[in-house]
C-alpha cells in the first residue's frame, strides 16, 4: 500500500511543477532592434509592430467574455464596423483568412456548389484549400479577360447556372479589393453585384486592404461595402492593428457566422484589449495609409528610372521584374540581407507600410542601381522589357508574385 502524502510532500511537489511551468520569454528581447528591421521590411504590411500608444490604449480596455458576448470593447468594435459598412451586425474574429472561411461557410448551405472568383484570389490560392475543406464546395477561377479585374463579362462567361447534375452551381462570387494592391472599379463591382442577385446568387468581399482602397480614392466604406452582402475586413494590414478581422452582414448571417466560429475553434475569451488595439489602429493609423502610398509611387518611379521592369503596382505595393536588369530574386535578396543596415525581401512583390521608412526605399533603389549596373559591365545586355506602361489605366497582372527561394527574416 503506498504511504499517504503528507502535507509537506503535496507543496514539495507542487512547487516543483509550478517551477517547471515557469518561463521568462523577454529573455533577449530587443525591441529597438525589431523597430528598425520592420522600417526596412518590404515583405508584407501585416508585420507592423504596436506602438506604444497602441499598447497604453489597450491596456485600458474592458476583460469580458467574447464566447458569451460580455466583452464592452469588442461588442463596441463590432457595431463600430457594422455601422461604418452599412451592416446590420459584424464578428471579430481572429484573422482574415477565418473571417473570409466562416463567410464562405455561412452563405453556402449544403453542396454541389461552386465559388466563382478571380484566379489569382487569396481565398482561391492562399487559405489552404479551406473553401473544399470548410464548405466542400469547388471553385471556379476566373483568369479576367482584359489581365486586371473581373468584369461582368468575365462572370456571366463562367458562372454556372445550368441544372445539369454533372455541375455544382454558383451560389457566391468573391471578389477582393485590393487585389495584388490595385482597386476593382467600383462600377464594375456593382454591375457585378446587380447580376449576381438577378441570378439568386450571394456576393462576398475579401476587403482585406479595403482601407487602402478608401484611402486612395476617398469614398466611404458604406459605399464600398454596399454591393455585396458580406464582407471580410482585415485589421493587421494596412492599419497596423497586432491581430484581427472583422466579418459584416445581416444579423442572421452574423448570428450564424457565430456559430461557425465556435464549430472552427476561434471563439476567444478576453478579446477586449485587442479589440481596443484595432480601433486605435483605424482611429491613428487609417491617415497615415496615403503616405505608404505615396511612398510606394517614388519607390516604382525610382525603380523605372533604373531600367527595371513593373509587373504591376497600385496602392502600397510594387511588383518588379529583377530579370530585366539580369539580376534574380535569391541573388538580391542575399545582396539586402548583407548591408551593413539588412532589407528584408521576398521576391517579385514589395510591399509599403505605414511604418516603413523613407531611408529603406532610398537604400534599396541604391542597392539594385549598384546591382543594375555590376549587370551591365559582366555583359548584360537588357531586352524589350513586357512591363506596365507608366500610365496604364488597367496594368496588366496575370501571375506577377514571385516569391523568392531565401528567406528574408528579420
Amino acid at each position: 500500500m503506498s504511504p499517504i502524502p503528507t502535507l509537506t510532500d503535496l507543496e514539495a511537489a507542487r512547487a516543483k511543477v509550478a517551477n517547471e511551468l515557469s518561463v521568462d520569454v523577454l529573455k533577449g528581447v530587443d525591441l529597438h532592434k525589431t523597430e528598425l528591421a520592420l522600417a526596412r521590411n518590404f515583405t508584407s504590411d501585416t508585420i507592423t509592430y504596436p506602438t506604444d500608444g497602441m499598447i497604453a490604449y489597450a491596456m485600458k480596455a474592458s476583460r469580458g467574455d467574447d464566447v458569451f458576448k460580455a466583452d464592452q470593447c469588442t461588442v463596441a468594435l463590432e457595431a463600430h464596423i457594422a455601422q461604418i459598412t452599412g451592416k446590420e451586425a459584424a464578428l471579430f474574429c481572429a484573422s482574415g483568412t477565418m473571417t473570409n472561411q466562416l463567410a464562405i461557410r455561412t452563405h453556402l448551405l449544403s453542396p454541389p456548389h461552386s465559388v466563382l472568383c478571380d484566379a489569382r484570389a487569396h481565398v482561391h490560392r492562399n487559405e489552404a484549400g479551406g473553401i473544399a475543406h470548410h464548405s466542400q464546395a469547388t471553385t471556379l477561377p476566373v483568369m479576367p479577360e482584359n489581365g486586371h479585374h473581373l468584369t461582368v463579362k468575365d462572370v456571366k462567361a463562367a458562372a454556372i447556372l445550368s441544372e445539369d447534375v454533372h455541375l455544382a452551381p454558383t451560389r457566391l462570387i468573391s471578389l477582393e479589393n485590393t487585389l495584388n494592391g490595385t482597386i476593382l472599379p467600383q462600377d464594375e463591382i456593382v454591375a457585378i453585384s446587380q447580376y449576381a442577385r438577378s441570378s439568386g446568387i450571394k456576393m462576398h468581399l475579401d476587403g482585406a486592404r479595403i482601407w487602402n482602397v478608401a484611402a486612395e480614392t476617398g469614398a466611404s466604406l458604406h459605399e464600398l461595402c454596399e454591393p455585396f452582402d458580406s464582407v471580410s475586413l482585415c485589421l493587421s494590414k494596412g492599419i497596423g492593428a497586432p491581430i484581427g478581422s472583422m466579418l459584416v452582414g445581416n444579423r442572421e448571417f452574423i448570428s450564424r457566422a457565430r456559430w461557425f466560429r465556435k464549430m472552427f475553434g476561434g471563439g476567444w475569451r478576453q478579446s477586449g484589449y485587442l479589440a481596443a488595439a484595432a480601433a486605435y489602429a483605424l482611429t491613428h493609423n487609417f491617415p497615415l495609409l496615403s503616405g505608404t502610398h505615396a511612398l510606394a509611387r517614388k519607390l516604382e518611379a525610382g525603380l523605372r528610372d533604373i531600367g527595371v521592369g513593373i509587373l504591376c503596382s497600385g496602392t502600397n505595393m510594387v511588383f518588379f521584374d529583377a530579370r530585366s536588369i539580369g539580376v534574380n530574386y535569391d541573388e538580391l535578396v542575399k545582396r539586402a540581407l548583407a548591408l551593413p543596415e539588412p532589407l528584408y525581401l521576398g521576391g517579385s512583390r514589395l510591399v509599403i507600410h505605414y511604418q516603413t521608412s523613407e531611408k529603406a526605399v532610398n537604400d534599396l533603389l541604391d542597392l539594385i542601381q549598384v546591382m543594375a549596373n555590376e549587370k551591365r559591365a559582366e555583359g548584360f545586355v537588357p531586352g524589350v522589357l513586357e512591363q506596365q506602361p507608366a500610365d496604364a489605366y488597367y496594368p496588366k497582372m496575370k501571375e506577377v508574385f514571385i516569391r523568392s527561394g531565401t528567406k528574408a527574416v528579420a
